[in-house]
């Protein structure tokens, strides 16, 4: 089936091998990774592909027949390369049997970064694949952008805010889908997740401490299960944060924060 990327930004083209760094506190995982320009020249696309099912084992992704990403586990997100405009075979399959798993006909568009994301749950038979247009414009030294991709199956429409604020980052952010770019003061921020109120003052579901460069763009993965002793896999929430453009994120570790499985 032939599908564009502006229909809704849904659906994968790839190529990639992944860099993952990851810490962990107090049941909430958090992940920097660093995503470097491919060079890609006038004419082509420039993509990544990311893990994002948490119930799905180690992946290999073939573009029109050819290998180009093996073994992938859970949450990692690949450096951009480069990839011709036009239409494209992508195909997912299980690194241990080679099972596949997604099988797609994609188009990409040249001069244009994308990132394709496999939700969803294998367990549950709604694996798919979902491409968002990525930002490399990149702010100025005093100020981040920083976007949302929710990609947590169990986890309900969430709102983002910065704690002891009233600031609202991102609003009602449902399964599947991403936000727009916010660009706000480079700064070391608290973030609050909760589950998604018409004043956002939800319950906190996780916060998270980041420290966030300027000059940089980043999206923010929110994956894994917020109740992963009743999942088909023991795999915890966690925010994973992609460099998009621009320089590197690190977070600073807080002993006492907390995930609850309510929002």
């Amino acid at each position: 089936m032939g599908n564009t990327l502006s229909d809704v930004r849904t659906r994968m083209a790839t190529v990639g091998v992944a860099l993952l760094v990851m810490m962990s506190f107090a049941g909430v995982g958090v992940a920097t990774v660093a995503a470097s320009n491919s060079g890609a020249q006038d004419g082509e696309a420039q993509v990544r592909v990311a893990h994002m099912s948490p119930d799905a084992p180690a992946v290999d992704v073939l573009v029109d027949g050819e290998p180009v990403v093996e073994g992938v586990e859970f949450g990692a997100v690949s450096d951009y390369l480069a990839l011709s405009e036009g239409h494209h075979d992508i195909t997912v399959q299980t690194s241990e049997d080679e099972t596949v798993v997604i099988e797609e006909n994609v188009t990409v568009e040249a001069d244009t970064a994308y990132t394709a994301a496999a939700v969803g749950e294998v367990s549950e038979e709604t694996l798919e694949l979902a491409v968002f247009e990525d930002d490399f414009e990149t702010p100025s030294d005093e100020n981040t952008s920083v976007r949302l991709v929710h990609v947590s199956p169990d986890a309900p429409a969430v709102d983002v805010t910065v704690a002891g604020t009233d600031t609202v980052l991102f609003d009602n952010v449902s399964f599947g889908n991403a936000t727009d770019y916010v660009e706000i003061p480079a700064d070391d921020y608290e973030l609050e997740i909760r589950g998604a109120t018409e004043d956002n003052d939800g319950e906190v579901v996780t916060t998270v401490n980041v420290s966030a460069e300027g000059g940089t763009v980043y999206s923010a993965f929110a994956a894994g299960y917020l109740s992963p002793d009743e999942a088909p896999a023991d795999t915890p929430f966690e925010v994973i944060f992609a460099t998009d453009a621009g320089g590197e994120m690190t977070e600073m570790m807080d002993s006492e924060n907390e995930t609850t499985a309510e929002a």
